[in-house]
């Protein structure tokens, strides 16, 4: 007759097996239930300082003196986590990026944030004054939380045909802890759905819209580009982005929300950058009006398209001679 012993270990064996692989299991680290991969144990207080280098020293090409001078919009940003998007280079712009891009609406994007509301991946919007000079600073306060620890955020570029600097999807947690300060330097991007090179083009539809695309130095390839400067291997950033964790204390009622900084705090400082001189094409030789054997010459013309600037190349001769010949004369009337 078999003992009933046996299974009885056999069954405390398996249960011993499964608690102790439940105990390695939670001794992993704890995922967020949202998602976001972030786990801090609750929200955090940022200052947000946007900050425009768009000077004629660093950006002399067709810098943008009068109607109207060089300047940025409101900045919009948002709060989210992974399953929300703002904007992303190398996509198609949405019509609010499109309408904010272009004319600085705002509205389309929030309608858009509403929505995103509703499934809970979006949390709060902040706005910003707008900045009446290339050179200025404007700030808000930010409370993030797990739930949606990625900022993203547009500011457009005025005048510009679609054109803005950003941010897409900043995380500001690792792990367990929010980030004390980040910066991040910023450069100019295309919307894709307005076509010009300069900043004072006219309206005209890009059609079919084009993919949200980085602007360089070199890119768009094209001469009239505003930002075609062709020695430099990269642009200095033309703005940037200072986030700095604060203390909330109880004694702190008063929000710096919308307030634009006084000048006496510095933009960064960045070394000029050499605009070459940029002439036309050369026009048709003129008629020789002198002797055709000995002495006589003729003349071609070209002007100054751009004007050199921070030590860039000088401009070339604007005028060329050369001896005349035969069939260029114009025959003296008998």
């Amino acid at each position: 007759m078999m003992s009933s012993e046996h299974p009885a270990c056999g069954w405390l064996h398996k249960l011993l097996v499964l608690l102790v692989k439940l105990h390695f299991a939670f001794a992993e680290p704890l995922q967020p239930l949202n998602g976001t991969g972030c786990t801090a144990k609750g929200p955090a207080s940022y200052i947000l300082v946007f900050t425009g280098h768009w000077s004629p020293q660093a950006f002399p090409k067709q810098y943008p003196l009068f109607r109207p001078p060089a300047q940025w919009s409101k900045l919009i940003a948002a709060s989210h986590n992974h399953h929300f998007r703002f904007w992303e280079e190398g996509s198609s712009a949405s019509p609010g990026v499109q309408s904010f891009a272009e004319v600085g609406v705002t509205v389309e994007l929030m309608k858009a944030a509403k929505e995103a509301r509703k499934k809970r991946t979006i949390g709060v919007m902040y706005r910003t004054a707008g900045i009446p000079n290339g050179i200025g600073h404007s700030s808000t306060e930010m409370l993030m939380v797990p739930r949606n620890p990625l900022l993203s955020l547009m500011v457009k570029m005025i005048p510009s045909p679609d054109w803005f600097v950003g941010v897409d999807s900043l995380n500001l947690c690792e792990g367990n802890r929010w980030k004390q300060e980040v910066t991040v330097d910023l450069q100019p991007y295309d919307a894709g759905t307005d076509s010009g090179f300069t900043f004072s083009s006219p309206n005209f539809p890009t059609s079919p819209p084009e993919n949200i695309t980085k602007i360089t130095s070199q890119m768009p390839n094209h001469p009239a580009n505003s930002f075609y400067y062709p020695r430099l291997k990269e642009l200095p950033p033309i703005a940037s982005i200072k986030i700095t964790r604060q203390r909330r204390t109880p004694d702190r009622q008063t929000s710096i929300s919308n307030h634009i900084l006084p000048n006496s705090i510095n933009p960064q400082r960045f070394s000029a950058t050499p605009l070459d001189c940029e002439v036309s094409l050369w026009s048709s030789w003129g008629l020789c009006l002198g002797p055709c054997s000995r002495g006589g010459v003729r003349h071609r013309t070209r002007y100054i398209l751009l004007r050199p600037a921070n030590a860039g190349s000088p401009c070339p001769e604007l005028e060329e001679q050369d001896e005349c010949v035969p069939h260029n004369c114009i025959k003296k009337r008998q």
